[in-house]
């Protein structure tokens, strides 16, 4: 079974930034945010 590729899913490359990471994670998590 083949594992989650996060990188993928947040729409970054794999030499992505820690900040460039936390950008996408924060604009996913408001897109995804019930309220």
């Amino acid at each position: 079974m083949a594992g989650k590729d996060y990188y993928d899913i947040l729409g970054v490359s794999k030499k992505a930034t820690a900040k460039e990471i936390k950008q996408a994670y924060r604009k996913l998590a408001r897109k995804h945010h019930p309220d």
